[in-house]
């Protein structure tokens, strides 16, 4: 069974720096596992790495989606398996590197994802009543429909919440029972699973940090460009940091409010990004306070 080294963890966690290092020292390329980086023209919101950044390594499932267009999870393990294997055939290693749990579950667990048929009209109607009666109660039907699934999704989430209702209501099973149906498949390669750790404060500093620099390297004309650019966007402008400038430009409220909101809903994705990463048995936790190359090595014990 091929190898295939998993690096995954919270944002500004130090991903890419550490996937990068380790890429040059075992002659490996990059495979992202981010659902926001996978979109082209959404740079800085998004912390992509710049050529710069990627020294030459080459990456693969970054700035493809046009952010008019849907991509879902049984799209993104589609293309995943195709880079590994073409990585593998080129006699390299697959280093699969991000902060979206479903994506990386996809893969380590070979969850089978149906394309959902989607019910515009169904979704339509889910808007209406979030319009009306407030996130809370579409929040409450979904908890009836799959308490086990909502135990994962926050209260605010509207994408997930309003997935776990079309779930139910697309195929009459919920989203539980479907992934427990949809492992029956035997795991293709033998992955190596890390993930980054910081102490709560140091990672919410970086966070901050972070947003500031976004914030610098011109954030809210990213959003405007976006904005004029295209005229629809069905997850892209959901994503963290979007949504809170496109408020801003609405004048739903202050330039500093936003800046503190992305912060906040930012750490607040940190700290689900860690409880879906910490259910992961098999993963090797990394100290991101630690020197870079000993983590490193750390990891070239783990997958020999």
């Amino acid at each position: 069974m091929e190898k295939v080294i998993v690096i995954c963890g919270p944002t500004a966690s130090g991903k890419t720096a550490l996937s990068i290092e380790l890429a040059k020292k075992i002659n490996g390329e990059i495979i992202s596992a981010d659902s926001m980086q996978i979109y082209k023209d959404m740079n800085i919101g998004t912390a992509k790495p710049t050529p710069e950044e990627m020294q030459g390594i080459k990456h693969y499932l970054l700035d493809f989606v046009s952010p008019d267009e849907r991509y879902s999870v049984a799209d993104y393990k589609r293309d995943a398996k195709k880079a590994i294997k073409e990585i593998i055939e080129k006699g390299k290693t697959p280093i699969i590197v991000g902060g979206t749990g479903l994506y990386v579950d996809s893969l380590i667990y070979e969850i089978e994802y149906q394309d959902i048929e989607f019910d515009e009209k169904y979704r339509n109607e889910l808007e209406e009543i979030a319009k009306k009666d407030g996130l809370e109660k579409l929040y409450e039907m979904a908890i009836k429909i799959d308490p086990e699934a909502m135990q994962k999704i926050s209260a605010n989430d509207k994408k997930r919440i309003m997935r776990v209702l079309e779930i139910y209501k697309a195929t009459g099973k919920t989203k539980t029972q479907q992934e427990a149906e949809s492992r029956k498949k035997p795991v293709e390669y033998d992955y190596k699973v890390f993930a980054i750790n910081w102490e709560r404060e140091k990672l919410y500093e970086r966070i901050n940090l972070r947003v500031d620099i976004m914030m610098q390297q011109g954030l809210v004309q990213e959003v405007k460009n976006i904005v004029q650019k295209y005229n629809k966007f069905p997850t892209a402008m959901q994503g963290l940091g979007y949504k809170e400038v496109v408020d801003y430009l609405e004048g739903k409220c202050t330039e500093q409010e936003m800046i503190d909101k992305i912060k906040m809903e930012t750490r607040r994705y940190a700290k689900r990004q860690l409880t879906w990463f910490r259910k992961n048995k098999q993963t090797i936790w990394l100290d991101g306070s630690k020197d870079r190359q000993n983590n490193v090595d750390i990891i070239l014990e783990g997958i020999n």
